[in-house]
């Protein structure tokens, strides 16, 4: 890669170096308070729509900015940090890496600062479930799921503001491990059937339908009324900046009553700000249930591995009242250490570490049939919600990744994606039919990080042509207008998806 590619997207500032009259900006971008009038309408101009797409954009080869890794693409491509984090900063992000990849064990032990294991968990590790810091997948034959697993919740009472409450005796979460001496909640099993498509040109293309199911239950039966969801992992790259967008961006791109009419009414999802007691954005989640990479890791921690942080401070984690040889096992909450089993600065360089994973560089971007792709990804709608593009805040607490030009291809919004990946679970702001477009950079690179390709909220697509014919609700119209295209031009869309 050469050097020139640093150094020309070291800021948006050599991006908008572009000639606009100082005037265009008092219109543009008005909810940008953290910009001048002229930066604004630069940012305006950078961050519309390509109408030209006989060759790539403009620093489009960086979808992370200065922050982007430029070398070597290869297994540990999502394991490397932003290219302009200081050298202190580095250190912070190592110190973060080996806490991320720690394997926590069961209380008491001999290793002092590293028990405190569930006692019920689906992970002894972060890395565990996010391995090589990509996304999770489905368990092959023969193994035990551990990226994969099931949200629990029964109704709640929405006249008192609870959508849901946690399933009475299994709580929030199925967790298929336990700790030495303890029998954990049972086990998850995933069994497919296969659906046929037909695209237009007569070529059939078979779905993977999952059907979960929870056995050997190890306390008693579930509420008859239990909601469940899977999810797997998602990938960990870009977090930071995704955090760093400013929330007037993602709301200028809401339309919750499709009121020009394009079938796509993304919504913003509000969630309730324990602090100043009003609303915050989320953003991070597969329903955008989570407002910061910190709350979503703490959650982490809590849930899949039963370790309590000062956000989460629960040493038994999910184990509910009636799990009562649960609430009777040691914690490994130790008061040398601090009031928690993973007290600060813990949960603070795992936030640290999770905000700069580097997005990689794009590859092929001036291809021909990458830039064909590139143009029937706009022509079918994708863009819509999968929005390319935005330039993060001048504000944005991370120094590295402040005014940064960002290609994400997500609106961080929630849409209605139909029945055929509805969970029918509600949860936060979103209905049990909605979901956050889930970012696309770094998607090319899922089978060569994480070993097999696996796509959606569940991983039950195999392809990304089956995570396209999946798409229903808001994306019908995009999905359709794939399916009917001719092989060249679905292979030059896909083509354009692995390139990022």
């Amino acid at each position: 890669m050469p050097s020139a590619y640093l150094s020309a997207a070291a800021s948006l500032c050599m991006a908008a170096s572009l000639a606009l009259p100082a005037a265009a900006g008092e219109a543009a971008l008005p909810h940008r308070d953290d910009l001048s009038p002229r930066d604004r309408a630069r940012v305006a101009k950078v961050v519309a729509d390509p109408t030209d797409f006989s060759a790539a954009e403009a620093f489009e080869a960086m979808p992370g900015g200065a922050a982007t890794y430029i070398k070597r693409i290869n297994v540990n491509a999502f394991s490397f940090p932003s290219a302009n984090i200081s050298f202190e900063d580095q250190q912070r992000f190592a110190l973060g890496n080996g806490l991320f990849r720690k394997l926590w064990v069961s209380s008491p032990s001999s290793t002092n600062a590293s028990d405190g294991l569930g006692p019920l968990f689906n992970a002894r590790s972060c890395q565990g479930c996010h391995l090589k810091d990509g996304r999770g997948h489905p368990p092959r034959e023969g193994e035990e799921p551990v990226a994969l697993f099931l949200r629990l919740s029964v109704p709640g009472e929405p006249e008192a503001g609870k959508i849901l409450r946690p399933e009475p005796t299994y709580g929030t979460q199925f967790q298929n491990y336990a700790v030495p001496g303890l029998q954990s909640e049972g086990r998850l099993e995933v069994r497919y059937s296969e659906t046929p498509v037909t695209m237009g040109d007569g070529t059939v293309v078979s779905l993977r339908v999952p059907d979960y199911r929870m056995t050997d239950l190890g306390y008693g039966p579930m509420a008859p009324d239990v909601l469940t969801s899977p999810r797997v992992a998602p990938q960990m790259i870009g977090l930071g900046l995704l955090e760093a967008i400013h929330a007037g961006d993602i709301l200028a791109g809401a339309d919750p009553d499709d009121s020009d009419g394009d079938g796509i009414s993304g919504r913003p999802s509000w969630l309730p700000d324990p602090v100043t007691g009003g609303k915050v954005l989320g953003r991070f989640g597969w329903k955008g249930e989570a407002p910061t990479v910190r709350a979503q890791s703490a959650g982490a921690f809590a849930g899949d591995i039963g370790i309590s942080t000062p956000d989460e401070p629960h040493p038994w984690g999910d184990c509910m009242p009636a799990q009562t040889a649960c609430l009777a096992m040691p914690t490994g909450e130790q008061a040398n250490l601090g009031p928690t089993e993973a007290p600060d600065p813990v949960l603070e360089l795992v936030d640290f570490y999770s905000r700069n994973l580097a997005v990689p560089r794009r590859r092929d971007v001036d291809d021909p049939q990458v830039l064909a792709g590139k143009e029937q990804f706009h022509e079918l709608g994708c863009a819509s919600c999968h929005r390319p593009k935005f330039v993060t805040s001048r504000k944005a607490e991370l120094e590295a990744h402040r005014f940064q030009l960002i290609w994400p291809y997500s609106d961080m919004l929630l849409h209605d994606m139909g029945e055929g990946l509805a969970d029918n679970r509600p949860l936060a702001n979103a209905s049990g039919r909605e979901w956050r477009t889930a970012p696309l950079w770094g998607i090319g690179l899922t089978e060569l990080v994480s070993g097999q390709e696996s796509y959606l909220h569940d991983g039950r697509a195999r392809t990304l042509e089956e995570a396209i014919l999946w798409h229903g609700g808001e994306g019908q119209a995009a999905r359709d207008g794939y399916a009917a295209l001719d092989r060249a031009d679905r292979e030059a869309l896909l083509r354009f998806l692995k390139s990022l």
